[in-house]
């Protein structure tokens, strides 16, 4: 150990009072008592030896045996082709749909207009920094240029941001904490739902960072889904069960959180030279040679091992463990499957 005492400081060695013969009997007494308190076995019970650092969550993850992950259908994904960026790159976005029974107006109009190709030719609108990027039809505040929605779409109501208690599906999974918003987190199907307490609670899907939500205008209406946001920042907690959850991106999030933040109210774009253009968003199931992507099962011992990573880190890097995780730091793991040869 390095001191740094001065000379008047009795806790440091640099004291000043080791010369002269006298000095020189304090040094080997000194010396004499570092040797014997070394040897001494109490002295060694002392500095415990620190435990053996245990794996990280990406470990686990990568650990996981080929029964723990579950394939996502394609009829599952919302496949959104962005026009190429300055460098020629293609921009593609991959959003895997909320399983019902949650959401399931929206979800059935946003099926209705990928189906219709209602988004080719609309544009990313809105990139509000540290919130969400919103795209849909740029003109859809002008009545007489806005695009004509597709026929069929159902009418939607703030009542369906939440099931009533008792109609969802049985819950599984790690239960997570989550003060102030819900009594608690469980899983289904790989997804993180909100909970009232009681027997038979309200349930609702969460917003954390690539949440997908539909756009809405003030209370009490509920947006169609023609109009969708990506979370691109901290999760936004408050808004559960204000506005509808209908997915999350799993593949592509860069091409969103990368974009320029526009500079007009909320981060709309102000001029359309500075929106993205869209080409298409198609589901998965119409896009040859999507390829697929699997989620970490929300019941298996592996998930389960995970969030107690991510809620106890002991692994090298750290320090002290946390003892507890938000929802949204310790996202559901999705990965890209391995092409069959």
């Amino acid at each position: 150990m390095l001191w740094k005492g001065r000379p008047s400081d009795p806790g440091g060695v640099a004291q000043g009072r080791f010369g002269g013969q006298n000095g020189k009997m304090s040094i080997r007494r000194l010396l004499a008592f570092v040797i014997l308190s070394a040897a001494s076995p109490a002295a060694l019970a002392l500095t415990p030896a620190l435990p053996a650092p245990e794996v990280a969550p990406s470990e686990i993850v990568a650990a996981a045996p080929a029964e723990a992950w579950t394939t996502i259908a394609a009829d599952q994904l919302l496949v959104m082709d962005l026009a190429p960026d300055a460098a020629g790159h293609a921009r593609r976005v991959v959003i895997q749909l909320v399983p019902a029974p949650w959401s399931q107006g929206w979800v059935g109009n946003i099926r209705k207009l990928a189906q219709a190709h209602w988004w080719d030719a609309t544009a990313i609108t809105r990139v509000q920094d540290g919130y969400v990027v919103q795209w849909g039809d740029p003109d859809a505040e002008n009545k007489a240029r806005a695009k004509a929605l597709p026929s069929g779409l159902l009418t939607t109501s703030q009542g369906g941001y939440v099931l009533t208690g008792g109609a969802a599906p049985p819950l599984s999974g790690p239960k997570l904490a989550d003060a102030p918003y819900s009594a608690k987190i469980r899983y289904f199907a790989g997804w993180p739902i909100a909970m009232e307490a009681g027997h038979a609670p309200a349930t609702w899907p969460v917003h954390c960072y690539g949440t997908v939500g539909v756009g809405r205008d003030m209370p009490p209406d509920a947006g169609t889904g023609a109009e969708l946001y990506a979370v691109i920042g901290q999760a936004p907690r408050q808004l559960d069960r204000n506005i509808a959850v209908v997915g999350r991106v799993i593949d592509g999030m860069e091409w969103l959180s990368s974009l320029p933040r526009g500079h007009g109210e909320i981060g709309f774009y102000q001029t359309p030279a500075e929106r993205t253009p869209i080409r298409s968003i198609r589901l998965g199931s119409e896009v040859p040679d999507l390829g697929t992507w699997q989620y970490l099962s929300t019941d298996s011992p592996a998930f389960a091992r995970y969030v107690a990573a991510r809620a106890n880190r002991r692994d090298a890097f750290y320090v002290r463990s946390a003892g507890g995780v938000d929802v949204c730091n310790a996202p559901v793991p999705i990965r890209r499957a391995l092409a069959k040869r």
